[in-house]
């Protein structure tokens, strides 16, 4: 072996180190980054483990529903022509097993029904409060407005976020999510996983793919003390900390943000926490069309040039080092000797099954759909191609709406 390497040219060598050197990167950025561990907290390792007489499944801690410091919660949702996902959707967050919380609904200008369903559901439950953004407010980003609407409304110290469109896994999502405040008392952020419905289709599984990819990314993030978005389809945070930031001021003229970009300008790793127990995530429609996941998309990096330098340069080495290493296997496949390319066939292998594994965890620990090797293989090379299309695409100017 020692013979043959002396007779491979310099040139194939260098590629070869350099090569081997993105596939260790890639190894690391999986299992530091993406590795999702089954605990409950992904952060505070120092957590107390407890089960609960409903599950025999580690929480956080053991939660005293019936103590008099029990902390009340305010679940804010911003629905604008929402009405055919309220329907659905909205008994599941008035129906919680917990026992002080409000649910705020913000009519963000609706011009369907929504206002109807709301007014239908508010004369069974009390806990449900409604405010409004009114039609044609010349704002830039109307639920921006709604969501700061709603934390003045809220009469609780715990804010927790979802989308209109989303149905929590089970009642006792609240309580999940509030063991992440409870864990540790200089938590101030909890990211949660907000998965989509699996349907028919190649968009489905792309969103599945991507989906996934984001959010084992952000949680693996936060766990190892460098927290920089959060999904607003789950997430909490404390009313003060928004009072403190003055809410969305700092990117207010922005349309997209209201969630990962206030995340990534308040969390660091002392007041940020993830849960990401399976009865914690939240459910949502996936987009029917390949132009609508595009366009939805295209509005959450829109925001991304936002991001802290610190972790944009995190977030780009990762897909800038695997385009290398993908460019590198087509080189070396194509000009090297045959025993180098049955070294670097194995290397790309051995990384596919290690990141098999890693999603497959992920996956399955948070009650995900599978997701197939041959998706995994795909969409590895696919997706980063179509979001750096879309980041080098130009910004349409903000407008009014």
């Amino acid at each position: 072996m020692i013979s043959y390497l002396q007779h491979i040219p310099l040139w194939e060598l260098v590629l070869l180190g350099a090569f081997l050197v993105l596939f260790l990167y890639q190894v690391y950025f999986l299992f530091r980054y993406m590795w999702l561990r089954s605990q409950a907290s992904e952060v505070q390792q120092e957590s107390v483990v407890a089960s609960t007489p409903r599950s025999n499944k580690p929480h956080l801690i053991q939660l005293d529903l019936f103590a008099p410091t029990v902390k009340g919660v305010s679940v804010i949702v911003s629905a604008r022509n929402e009405a055919l996902n309220l329907k659905p959707f909205l008994q599941a967050l008035l129906e919680q097993d917990y026992p002080l919380f409000e649910v705020i609904v913000v009519n963000d200008g609706s011009e369907d029904d929504t206002q109807d369903v709301l007014d239908a559901y508010m004369v069974k439950y009390r806990r449900l409060k409604l405010t409004f953004v009114p039609k044609g407010a010349r704002v830039i980003s109307s639920k921006k407005l709604a969501l700061t609407l709603a934390v003045k409304a809220a009469q609780y110290d715990y804010l927790l976020f979802t989308d209109a469109d989303c149905r929590p896994e089970s009642k006792y999502w609240i309580r999940d999510m509030v063991r992440g405040f409870e864990a540790n008392e200089q938590t101030e952020i909890v990211l949660g996983y907000g998965a989509y419905f699996a349907t028919k289709g190649h968009v489905s599984r792309l969103t599945q793919y991507e989906t996934l990819t984001t959010g084992l990314q952000y949680m693996g993030f936060a766990r190892a003390g460098r927290p920089y978005m959060g999904v607003g389809r789950n997430l909490a945070y404390r009313k003060e900390l928004f009072v403190r930031n003055n809410g969305f001021a700092s990117f207010a003229g922005e349309k997209a943000g209201d969630d990962d970009l206030f995340v990534n300008h308040t969390a660091t790793s002392a007041n940020t926490i993830v849960v990401s127990t399976p009865e914690s995530i939240t459910w949502s429609l996936p987009k029917s069309s390949f132009s609508a996941w595009y366009q939805q998309r295209k509005r959450h990096l829109s925001v991304s040039s936002l991001y802290t330098p610190k972790t944009k340069f995190l977030l780009a080495l990762e897909p800038i080092c695997r385009g290398l290493f993908y460019a590198l296997l087509l080189v070396l496949m194509v000009v090297a000797a045959w025993p180098v390319k049955v070294a670097i066939g194995g290397i790309y292998l051995l990384r596919l099954l290690l990141q098999y594994g890693v999603f497959a965890r992920g996956a399955r620990l948070l009650r995900g759909e599978r997701v197939p090797m041959v998706s995994i293989a795909w969409f590895d090379i696919t997706l980063p191609i179509l979001t750096l299309f879309l980041l080098s695409s130009p910004r349409k100017r903000n407008q009014y709406w």
